[in-house]
């Protein structure tokens, strides 16, 4: 069977149940699923957040992502893949990422999703923007988020 890929951008919120479903019907030959989601906090350290915004550039980071995905397709013996990112205002509690992966065996499922998670969290071309009682902020990257995503690259 053809392996399936779906990436969406969106400002809507997804149910990740639905989408575990839409990646598995009428499959017989995954043994795992491997799901996760990003969510927004409500606080960063001691700093309440009262909303993130993100902003991308929609043809670059579908792109981007699209290039990922091939490169995780290519690197594990995956039966399919979701990466969905949310876009827009995002209040805490809300979801703000969905990565899945599927395969006949767990490991590949696992590893696929981590290094397209790492991507995401460290390379994928989206500003996020948290607001504050006191104001709006940009948000850094992280030194840990860029060492996960080197891990990844080959020698």
């Amino acid at each position: 069977m053809t392996a399936l890929v779906t990436i969406r951008i969106q400002e809507a919120d997804f149910d990740i149940a639905q989408e575990i479903a839409a990646l598995t019907r009428d499959r017989k030959d995954i043994g795992a699923v491997v799901s996760f989601s990003g969510i927004c906090r409500d606080s960063e350290g001691s700093e309440p957040i009262a909303a993130l915004t993100l902003e991308h550039y929609p043809d670059m980071a579908e792109a981007e992502i699209a290039r990922h995905a091939d490169t995780a397709m290519s690197r594990w013996p995956l039966t399919g893949l979701t990466v969905i990112h949310r876009v827009g205002r995002i209040t805490p509690g809300e979801n703000i990422v969905l990565v899945l992966t599927a395969s006949r065996h767990r490991q590949a499922a696992f590893q696929a999703a981590e290094f397209l998670m790492d991507y995401l969290k460290a390379n994928a071309p989206f500003w996020k923007r948290e607001e504050r009682a006191d104001g709006t902020k940009w948000v850094e990257a992280h030194d840990h988020d860029d060492a996960a995503a080197a891990r990844w690259t080959k020698s």
